[in-house]
């Protein structure tokens, strides 16, 4: 039983590794708005933590955070932000990328098993979504400006938005986008997550079969 469990984690895995690919290399999975990006990439990662646990998750993560990188010297769909950042330091422009991803990933397996010992792993796997899309936002930025902050790059972005406090300036880069990535990875993330639970795909978690 043991067995059977893993391997089909290990092609589900496979699976959302695909299709964080597809999401990469296509247009499907990219919508540029400004120097951002909508990305569908958080809702693999979601998905991953939810039916493999936090390892799963940080797998995925670093799954995404690899192809991100990928994208800032333009293999998929090419990133405006990630190449100038490449230009200022290669290092950190992986590090800004790849790191967030693999801690989202990590934590939304932890979220997913608290959350879903005090409710439904219907409801569960909503609210993980809708945690991928506000952590994925929060550990970027942060990561931004924690890494390339002083940079005339970042600085200039600041300018444009007229602020410098560093609270307002990722509220106002990020607004719009981080709403649309919101809705869609929680509308998504819960609708195939709950799939998943009812075809029993995957199992429900323990205290709630």
């Amino acid at each position: 039983m043991k067995t059977k469990v893993n391997t089909r984690s290990m092609v589900l895995m496979g699976f959302l590794a695909a299709l964080t690919a597809v999401f990469s290399f296509t247009p499907i999975g990219s919508v540029p708005i400004g120097p951002l990006v909508i990305t569908l990439n958080i809702i693999p990662v979601a998905l991953a933590a939810i039916a493999c646990g936090p390892i799963g998750g940080a797998v995925m993560g670093a799954v995404f955070g690899t192809l991100s990188f990928l994208q800032c010297i333009g293999i998929g769909i090419p990133s405006g932000m990630g190449a100038i950042l490449f230009e200022i330091s290669p290092f950190l422009a992986f590090v800004q990328r790849f790191v967030p991803r693999v801690l989202d990933g990590f934590l939304l397996g932890f979220i997913f098993r608290f959350i879903s010992k005090r409710t439904s792993p219907y409801i569960s796997c909503f609210v993980t979504g809708l945690l991928s899309a506000i952590l994925n936002t929060a550990f970027f930025m942060t990561a931004l400006i924690a890494l390339f902050g002083k940079t005339d790059y970042v600085q200039g972005l600041m300018d444009e938005k007229g602020t410098h406090n560093v609270f307002l300036f990722i509220c106002m880069f990020v607004g719009v986008n981080a709403l649309c990535e919101m809705a869609a990875s929680s509308v998504v993330s819960g609708a195939v997550g709950s799939a998943l639970f009812k075809a029993k795909l995957i199992d429900m978690p323990s205290g709630n079969k």
